[in-house]
């Protein structure tokens, strides 16, 4: 298993770390599995999406807040409970595959932390799983 630090500057930002996850799988020297991105925050989450235009995560961001405001009549005192509801919405983990020592992701698709209760400094643990022969 690997660990990777993740420093986020804003309250909610998505910060891809497609390439740190396939140098993990590089490094490794396996060919055919699967790595597990897995997100151990409550207010955290992962997924994977579009990395060629920015503006899809900055959309993705802006209508995850009109869809769960920062402001409601939230019962949890720490005052964080949108970024709760919005990390149980994304998810904690993905599964991607690995073919040929590279992640399996399409043309336009990379990996995402998502931030929704920061700055912070986070981790994001992976680990792989090897194919059956």
């Amino acid at each position: 298993m690997q660990t990777i630090s993740v420093k986020t500057r804003q309250r909610a930002e998505f910060v891809e770390i497609t390439d740190r996850v396939q140098k993990y799988v590089d490094e490794s020297g396996l060919s055919r599995g699967a790595v597990i991105v897995f997100v151990p925050h409550t207010t955290a989450a992962c997924t994977i999406n579009e990395n060629a235009d920015p503006d899809v995560v900055r959309d993705m961001l802006k209508e995850t807040s009109k869809i769960v405001p920062f402001e409601s009549d939230y019962r949890h005192a720490e005052g964080n409970s949108d970024s709760h509801i919005k990390a149980s919405f994304f998810g904690a983990s993905e599964l991607v595959l690995i073919e040929k020592g590279k992640l399996v992701l399409g043309t336009w698709q990379g990996i995402y932390f998502c931030e929704f209760d920061g700055p912070r400094d986070r981790k994001v643990y992976l680990s792989l799983m090897q194919a059956a022969p």
